[in-house]
């Protein structure tokens, strides 16, 4: 009898240390239980929204996305990719949510779901600053056109062209690339995100680009893009960023990129 106690309490005891074990398993160093993981892409050309600097991503939106993750208990991975293939990467499941000053459209919500809006932006035209012939978006028709790929600008664009067929539309993976054709000659203006094309004047050397007209389409809404079915991370996104409103993260993450 008393050997058979001795084996139930050895069994039991062998439990007890199979269970510590997985429960370990689970913890990171330390004893606390690991957080999530979110893969988040974006497409790091787009300053001061994403960039690359020094191998590193920075911008408003990376900075953003970190922000609604630490306030949501969530380890957020943010990885460079094409701006194209953002939303068929969160659509197949590839990665759990994209941010890329990516706009909050009609088409796209065919594929995908997005979270409030974080962003409004809106459209600006560029053109060389010894430019005198277009003042702004109705003097477009029959011009040669640079978008990025992708872009509502793009969009607008391709829109102006059917109008006129004579209209050139010309669409880059970086907006650089589009700002460097304009200064070059090669296109008469760049539609792009008013934000976008404000920094690009701001920070770089001897631009010879100006804005001109109004911002238009002014509806144009920034989100953070998520599947469908994927409604548990809408509503985290959407708490995170409430809360980062709140308490003032985000107003200090847009005093460092945008507001300066």
């Amino acid at each position: 009898m008393k050997r058979y106690v001795k084996l139930l309490l050895a069994g039991a005891l062998t439990l007890a240390l199979l269970v510590s074990v997985v429960g370990c398993n689970n913890s990171a160093p330390g004893g606390q239980t690991e957080k999530p993981q979110l893969v988040v892409g974006t497409n790091a050309t787009f300053p001061p929204f994403e960039a690359q600097e020094n191998n590193e991503l920075v911008g408003f939106d990376v900075e953003l996305i970190r922000a609604i993750g630490e306030a949501e208990g969530y380890d957020v991975q943010v990885k460079h990719m094409d701006f194209k293939s953002l939303v068929p990467a969160v659509k197949t499941g590839k990665i759990d949510a994209a941010i890329a000053g990516m706009s909050i459209t009609e088409e796209r919500l065919e594929s995908v779901a997005f979270s409030d809006a974080y962003f409004n932006a809106g459209l600006t035209v560029a053109v060389r600053d010894n430019n005198q012939d277009i003042k702004g978006p109705n003097d477009l028709k029959g011009k040669k056109l640079a978008a990025q790929t992708g872009t509502i600008g793009a969009g607008y664009c391709d829109k102006v062209a059917k109008k006129d067929p004579s209209t050139k539309v010309r669409t880059y993976d970086d907006v650089a690339q589009a700002f460097m054709e304009l200064e070059k000659g090669g296109v008469d203006a760049v539609v792009n995100d008013h934000p976008v094309t404000l920094n690009y004047i701001i920070t770089s050397e001897n631009a010879q680009v100006k804005m001109v007209g109004d911002v238009f389409s002014a509806n144009d809404k920034y989100g953070i893009a998520v599947a469908k079915d994927n409604q548990k991370l809408l509503q985290d996104l959407n708490d995170g960023l409430k809360k980062v409103k709140a308490d003032g993260t985000y107003d200090q993450i847009y005093s460092k990129w945008i507001g300066k």
